[in-house]
């Protein structure tokens, strides 16, 4: 296995200078991995070194996270992340890929498999598909829902990036958001997605508008229209000590053509991370099989 890590590089989408991390080996399979919201490429890092000898692995930084750059007007609805995907596999292949991803980055993949169907080989998705029915509240009304947005985005033009006296502070923190993290995996974590400021400080690396999504998407209808035009395998990854529903229980895994639903135990909304030895031998078994994934709910 190679030692080296990734190296970065840049692309243009939708006039925004975005980075990428590239772990090399050309000739092999393109595989993305795009990870969640207020996260970075880095966090892809140990999946990245057991997959890499037989993959040609990508991880984005999503418009306003990692080391890609900010949106000057806060752009951060599904449309621009879903077209900035777009852009960079345009970029890197003629031919289909494969995805992982996680969270926001789930949920972005599966609008672009939806929307360009012969361009995904296969898919995998840890905790992506959004809210469950079940916990759906009623519809707002749509001048309400604009009212609050407005408000609020008001608000967080005034919040500045929080800052933290050390690295230590940080690294803190990222233990409290996910007690599942292993001490190396929280350093190493923070580290990447930090900065430091120049007063000496350190500020998470994303912007503070990314959470605050436009109060227009599309409609629970729309969206499993866009689930049953994915024609690829796809695997629901779902962690049992998560706020997420089981996709299966829910009857959300029913939408697409060919899914296969993983429960893991002992694991929270980073199923990567809280079970990596298990997801990762489930992840390489998945990207290799040559037959179409059959709808099973499995317990981990």
């Amino acid at each position: 296995m190679h030692d080296l890590g990734p190296n970065s590089h840049r692309f243009v989408s939708q006039r925004l200078t975005l980075n990428y991390l590239d772990w090399g080996n050309p000739d092999a399979p393109l595989l993305l991995l795009v990870h969640g919201g207020m996260d970075h490429a880095r966090n892809w890092d140990w999946v990245a070194r057991e997959l890499r000898d037989d993959w040609h692995i990508i991880c984005p930084d999503l418009r306003g996270h990692g080391d890609s750059a900010w949106s000057p007007d806060g752009s951060y609805s599904m449309p621009y992340y879903v077209a900035d995907l777009a852009q960079l596999i345009q970029q890197c292949t003629d031919g289909p890929v494969s995805i992982v991803s996680h969270s926001l980055g789930g949920a972005i993949s599966l609008r672009y498999a939806g929307t360009h169907p012969e361009r995904v080989h296969r898919l995998a998705v840890i905790e992506g598909l959004g809210p469950s029915p079940l916990d759906q509240t009623p519809q707002i009304p749509v001048t309400e829902r604009w009212r609050t947005w407005i408000d609020e985005r008001r608000a967080l033009s005034g919040r500045a990036p929080r800052r933290y006296a050390s690295i230590e502070q940080a690294y803190a923190r990222m233990q409290q958001k996910n007690a599942h993290l292993s001490a190396e995996q929280a350093r190493h974590l923070t580290v990447h997605g930090t900065r430091r400021n120049e007063d000496g400080t350190y500020s998470w690396k994303f912007d503070n508008y990314v959470r605050l999504p436009m109060p227009t998407d599309i409609t629970s209808d729309e969206l499993s229209d866009v689930w049953s035009a994915i024609d690829c395998p796809v695997w629901l990854i779902h962690g049992r000590d998560s706020w997420a529903r089981h996709p299966g229980d829910d009857g959300r895994a029913d939408n697409f053509k060919q899914a296969m639903v993983t429960s893991y135990e002992r694991a929270g909304h980073w199923v990567h991370h809280d079970r990596f030895e298990s997801y990762v031998a489930d992840l390489k078994r998945f990207l290799s099989e040559d037959e179409p994934a059959s709808l099973v709910a499995t317990a981990r």
